[in-house]
């Protein structure tokens, strides 16, 4: 096998692909073939390591006398460990055939030390590994970002009006199209253009008469960019021109619409900061529909320039929590503002919730609220109705506001908690769960704070209440195998070969933690930050924080790649993943991340003897 093919093969595998071209062909240009039959022994424990191996062909497993720890197969490689400290821990014996490329250690060792970015990785524990996974995947989202077109960005409608329209109804003009600028086209059919700031620094300036010709404080030789033209060559079109501002044309040549610097820099910015203000501004469902279409721009964007996910699902949170209350403040009867408090559940209540999904959502009516109930289920009902044109789905388990049981005064969900707390099914301990994680999206928060104070006082004296909340995490196993192989369910024939990544990681993470900080009386309802505060409360140690950390970062960034990847398809968003679509480090740290969920459960199961419930 020629050197070429070796060093297409490094490229495949995960650090070794960050080499650099000089040690790349140093690295290759070591590398032996190596044959080994089944049950041969490659590395003994106890000895002193000779190579490191990256196999071809085969399946090798890592042992400590008869258990096995971990096995490795195609395109994955072993030990580093070992010949960084010159001493094997364990035995590595192939499970079949196996044909390998074997790199002497010194050759290794000395690659290793004058690389930065390997000595790193190989010198990282777990959680560091997960945090630091990233920016190869990364850089291929963020080229995504070079090919945006022009209609990508926000382009302002195209009005059009005769050359001489009085400046007055120009003006007017304006003001009811919500565009900042006009177009102009004269008897010869030319098209001229005049903006907002004409008015101000050209009409009132000069004290023009409010009679006169719009055509006269207009500018014409405009310049246009094709709609599918690059976004990135519309701003270099822009700087070369010294403008502020271009007319955009579809392929017919027709007139569809102006951008402006604003939209460039909003688009490569995310243009977070002016999709709030627009929120703000909105003063219709009309102009919110069109302003929460930005939110999914808004998540691929920061998806592609490598922002850490907690901090997009904070950015989206906040959103849709603006979005919401908005829309609480459009539609609500002034007898529920500030007499009630419209809370969010569930995901969108933990701040975790970054594409839409299902609507969790309840209403705390204030008991001496005046509105009559008829109004109130009038009112929750429409409500329920236009989060589903916003695009939030109906809960399969109507948990939305026109269900009369999330929709109902405060004294009546202080009945409901007992009820829950006292409850022994899994709707009761499911319900808990799911309000423990409200936030106030809209009116009188201190509505929900006194309803968790008096959750906490309830449930303070109970340990079986404890017990029973976090028994749910022994209803999901995680898909890990003994052997470290990733397990299926055989049974569920769509999904064949697939992974739930929400109820074999994410959820029994999500669950632990949300009954250690309910035992713990935390208000937190993110689950970071309620890792954070029981870190500090020493329910949980400092790395094993970290790790947590990491862990569930990794799953809820891994499974929003799938779903973005998904929705691009056309394909149903969901919470499954097929590992053959990881490369060999995503598969590596998902394995890692699996492990540290288990280690997690299996604190849970000591910590309140689950065993015995």
């Amino acid at each position: 096998m020629g050197t070429q093919e070796q060093i297409n093969f490094l490229k495949t595998i995960y650090p070794f692909d960050q080499l650099s071209k000089i040690e790349m062909l140093e690295f290759s240009e070591n590398l032996d073939i190596l044959y080994f039959k089944k049950n041969e022994i490659i590395q003994e424990e106890g000895k002193e390591p000779s190579n490191l191996y990256l196999i071809i062909k085969g399946i090798v497993q890592e042992k400590n006398s008869e258990e096995v720890l971990s096995i490795y197969s195609e395109n994955e490689f072993f030990d580093p460990i070992s010949l960084i400290e010159n001493f094997c821990k364990h035995t590595f014996i192939t499970a079949q055939e196996t044909i390998c490329y074997a790199l002497p250690r010194d050759i290794f060792l000395k690659i290793l030390h004058g690389n930065q970015k390997l000595e790193r990785y190989f010198f990282q524990s777990i959680s560091e590994k997960l945090n630091n996974n990233t920016l190869h995947e990364k850089n291929k989202e963020l080229a995504n970002m070079m090919v945006a077109k022009v209609k990508d960005a926000k382009v302002h409608a195209a009005v059009i009006v005769p050359f001489n329209t009085s400046i007055y109804e120009a003006a007017k003009t304006i003001k009811e199209k919500r565009v900042p600028t006009l177009l102009l086209k004269d008897e010869k059919n030319e098209i001229h253009i005049v903006t907002d700031s004409d008015f101000r620094e050209k009409v009132i300036l000069n004290r023009m008469s409010f009679d006169d010709s719009v055509g006269k404080i207009s500018s014409s030789g405009l310049v246009f960019v094709d709609e599918n033209d690059f976004l990135f060559n519309a701003q270099l079109i822009m700087s070369k021109h010294g403008l502020k501002r271009l007319v955009v044309k579809n392929y017919k040549e027709e007139i569809v619409g102006i951008i402006d610097q604003i939209s460039l820099s909003s688009f490569f910015a995310t243009h977070t900061f002016s999709v709030s203000n627009e929120i703000d501004k909105a003063q219709s469902l009309e102009e919110l529909k069109d302003t929460s279409k930005a939110f999914l721009k808004i998540i691929k964007s920061l998806y592609a320039k490598g922002v850490k996910i907690t901090f997009i699902a904070k950015l989206v949170n906040q959103l849709n929590r603006k979005l919401i209350d908005k829309i609480f403040e459009i539609l609500a009867p002034k007898e529920l503002i500030g007499n009630s408090s419209l809370i969010v559940m569930g995901s969108e209540g933990r701040a975790e919730q970054v594409l839409k999904t299902d609507q969790d959502n309840a209403l705390i009516i204030a008991d001496d609220c005046t509105l009559q109930d008829d109004e109130i289920h009038k009112f929750a009902t429409k409500f329920t109705e236009t989060l589903v044109e916003f695009g939030f789905p109906r809960c399969e388990g109507n948990i939305m506001l026109s269900n009369p049981y999330w929709c109902r005064r405060f004294s009546d969900f202080k009945e409901l908690i007992y009820s829950w707390i006292m409850g022994k099914t899994g709707d009761d301990f499911m319900n808990l769960a799911i309000f423990y994680d409200a936030i106030c999206a809209s009116g009188n928060r201190q509505l929900l704070i006194e309803l968790k104070q008096y959750l906490f006082k309830l449930g303070s004296n109970s340990q079986s209440f404890y017990m029973n909340f976090a028994k749910v995490i022994t209803s999901f196993d995680v898909p890990l195998g003994f052997f470290d192989g990733f397990v299926f369910n055989s049974e569920d024939k769509k999904h064949k070969n697939e992974i739930d990544i929400k109820r074999g990681g994410i959820f029994i993470l999500v669950q632990s933690i949300r009954t250690l900080s309910l035992e713990n009386k935390l208000f937190r309802t993110n689950t970071i930050k309620r890792i954070k505060e029981l870190n500090k409360l020493n329910v949980i140690d400092d790395e094993f924080a970290k790790e947590l950390e990491e862990a569930f970062n990794f799953l809820t960034s891994i499974k929003l790649k799938s779903n973005l990847e998904k929705l691009e398809s056309g394909k149903e968003v969901n919470n499954y993943i097929n590992p053959e679509d990881l490369n060999t480090m995503e598969k590596d740290l998902l394995k890692d991340s699996f492990k540290i969920v288990n280690k997690l459960k299996k604190k849970l199961e000591y910590h309140y003897k689950l065993s015995y419930v």
